[in-house]
């Protein structure tokens, strides 16, 4: 069976195919093809509150790739979901009728509250060690998703409107980070150790640039580390040091800024980084739904 899962957030769109093979009566999820197109729809919605023409006629062109992908690929079920921006876009619904019009695609908006609850479909709960509670961060460019985890359930969780796009255009104010700063020293609790797991490009990006090993942790102190270290930079030092893309060397910092500050409010020195996102989430999604209609 092959699915597919196709993220729009406000920094890039992802299409995810997977074939599922059955394997010792167990889902076995076989990665054929991740793309990712950096939109930015952020950019245009966080400051105009709209997605402007430029990038509403990418939105629909990468739809039509997408779409032929899938095709290509002979893909049997997929999901498409929007986040952050397209939910703020106030053409954010003429855009998804455009884009079933022109490429057959459904795009749902889904609640920052949704898009938390998508990671628990990745099934981390289960191979969690009991000895330790968990808190589960996902930085988008839109916002950040929190949920908390402890003896393998969700106790918490919360979408906060502060992204690396958002940051970039200086639209997250002291009382947006004052808020999320409450809410972590009220909610993020527990007479075990807490340590985090971390999701999104750009935690992947530090975690790969840090050369740990699949499976260790990061040290909240080598994120503070690396956040000075780009901090002290221009983008065009970030790109030609780190060898970096423009469009996550001016994020990347912003995005260590958010892991740096939830980390310290929850009093968390060790962060896991999991190859786990949003369309992983919609592609185990998927195929529960399936199992359940059966």
């Amino acid at each position: 069976m092959k699915i597919a899962a196709i993220d729009i957030g406000s920094n890039a769109a992802r299409l995810l195919i997977n074939e599922v093979k059955i394997n010792n009566k167990q889902p076995e999820f076989i990665k054929l093809n991740l793309l990712r197109i950096p939109l930015r729809l952020g950019m245009d919605v966080f400051t105009l509150g709209k997605i402007g023409e430029e990038r509403e006629k990418m939105v629909i062109d990468s739809m039509k790739i997408f779409s032929d992908l899938m095709k290509i690929y002979k893909v049997e079920h997929y999901r498409a979901c929007a986040t952050s921006a397209m939910r703020d876009a106030a053409n954010g619904q003429d855009i998804i009728d455009e884009v079933k019009k022109t490429s057959g695609i459904d795009i749902e908006i889904i609640s920052g509250d949704e898009e938390a609850s998508l990671v628990f479909e990745n099934h981390i709960a289960e191979g969690l060690d009991k000895d330790f509670a968990y808190l589960y961060i996902d930085v988008g460019g839109g916002s950040t998703e929190l949920t908390f985890y402890e003896n393998g359930k969700m106790l918490y969780e919360k979408s906060f409107n502060i992204g690396t796009i958002r940051l970039l255009n200086n639209l997250v104010t002291p009382d947006n980070w004052k808020d999320m700063k409450e809410e972590i020293r009220k909610n993020i609790n527990s007479k075990k150790p807490v340590v985090a797991i971390g999701s999104g490009g750009n935690i992947n990006k530090v975690f790969s640039m840090s050369k740990t090993k699949d499976g260790k942790p990061m040290s909240s102190s080598h994120l503070k580390k690396v956040y000075k270290e780009f901090n002290d930079l221009t983008v065009d030092e970030r790109m030609t040091k780190y060898n970096l893309r423009e469009d996550r060397a001016d994020v990347l910092v912003h995005a260590l800024k958010i892991f740096n500050n939830v980390m310290t409010w929850s009093e968390i020195n060790r962060i896991f980084v999991p190859k786990i996102s949003v369309a992983d989430g919609l592609i185990h999604n998927i195929y529960s739904t399936l199992q359940d209609k059966k």
